[in-house]
């Protein structure tokens, strides 16, 4: 394992119901690294999400399927200063009337929404007001989460994701339900993050990868297909290979779209 490898997976998998939904031989993430997971859906991609989080137990090995830092034993405590991660699932969970404000303040309990005010010191109220004036949603703090946009209520989980300041952000389907205004403005706003921490772009949608991404990991029925730099891996043969379809791949300033 390379001194700055910040996550690694070593035949780790998971299996349900007797069937094997995902097993990765081999799969690392580095220190700084902008990096997308993309394949169709069915592919492992919220599996493999699980198995970063701990949220999904891989089979036990002799060998620890999955290192952190290189440790094999880790707490969740010390998982959220590592990495945050901000999903349709969790948007999903937040869809009650709990105040921008709160949902970043939650990121320090990794609970929905506060249940223990009295433990908010005032150090993390002042986070959260940066990460407010920084996501650009000071505005929006008193408003509850039932009354945002799709896109407003994506960024305040952000700010609750970013609380630790992990060293990487996790990012499922990042722009699933956004207009195309709520998409461009959601991929200018990753433009932004991509200079303060690693990512993780997990989609299937091509147009999500923003310039900063520098390798491409595909996934296909479980498996890691192709892993390799965006240029090797942004083509109309390996995408029909990955899709099982006829792709054609255009490139305009560092993004990329699929025909």
């Amino acid at each position: 394992m390379a001194d700055d490898t910040l996550i690694e997976l070593r035949d780790a998998e998971v299996v349900r119901e007797g069937r094997t939904i995902l097993h990765v031989d081999s799969l690392a993430f580095r220190e700084g690294e902008h990096v997308a997971v993309l394949g169709p859906n069915g592919a492992g991609k919220s599996t493999l999400i699980g198995l970063l989080t701990r949220d999904i137990r891989p089979l036990v090995r002799d060998e620890p399927p999955v290192l952190l830092r290189g440790q094999a034993r880790w707490d969740l405590f010390e998982a959220r200063r590592v990495f945050g991660v901000v999903s349709d699932a969790l948007q999903d969970d937040y869809r009650v009337r709990v105040t921008v404000r709160d949902v970043v303040l939650s990121g320090y309990f990794g609970s929905v929404g506060l249940y223990r005010s009295g433990e908010i010191t005032a150090a993390m109220r002042t986070r959260a007001e940066e990460l407010l004036e920084h996501l650009g949603i000071t505005a929006l703090a008193d408003r509850t989460m039932d009354t945002l946009s799709t896109g407003e209520a994506r960024r305040a989980l952000i700010g609750r994701a970013l609380v630790h300041d992990p060293a990487l952000l996790v990012l499922d389907e990042p722009t699933y339900g956004l207009d195309p205004a709520g998409t461009y403005h959601f991929l200018a706003l990753l433009h932004q993050l991509a200079e303060r921490c690693a990512l993780v772009i997990v989609t299937h949608h091509v147009s999500d990868i923003i310039p900063e991404v520098e390798r491409v990991v595909m996934l296909k029925a479980g498996r890691v297909f192709r892993d390799g730099s965006k240029a090797e891996l942004l083509t109309g043969e390996a995408l029909s290979g990955l899709y099982g379809i006829p792709a054609e791949v255009e490139e305009r300033r560092g993004w990329y779209r699929l025909w």
